[in-house]
């Protein structure tokens, strides 16, 4: 069953009811991501860290810091 048939049924049965069907699926999917957002924003907060962090700016971080995300060479290795 996919969303839009739990949606019916729910809707079914909250007419049978006389209660508000629910929110069409989707309908919130923002706000939960601006509400995880903010959530990682204060535990950062609360560790110490800098609460504004955008993940192109730590990407570019990653990249040009001489991190390495490439597995060391296997060639290296004796007796292989």
């Amino acid at each position: 069953m996919d969303a839009i048939q739990q949606h019916m049924i729910d809707s079914y049965r909250a007419a049978q009811h006389g209660e508000l069907p629910p929110p069409l699926p989707g309908r919130h999917d923002w706000a939960v991501v601006r509400d995880v957002r903010d959530r990682r924003r204060f535990d950062a907060v609360m560790a110490g860290l800098p609460a504004r962090r955008r993940w192109r700016t730590a990407l570019r971080e990653l990249l040009t810091h001489g991190h390495h995300l490439t597995p060391p060479d296997k060639s290296s290795r004796s007796g292989a």
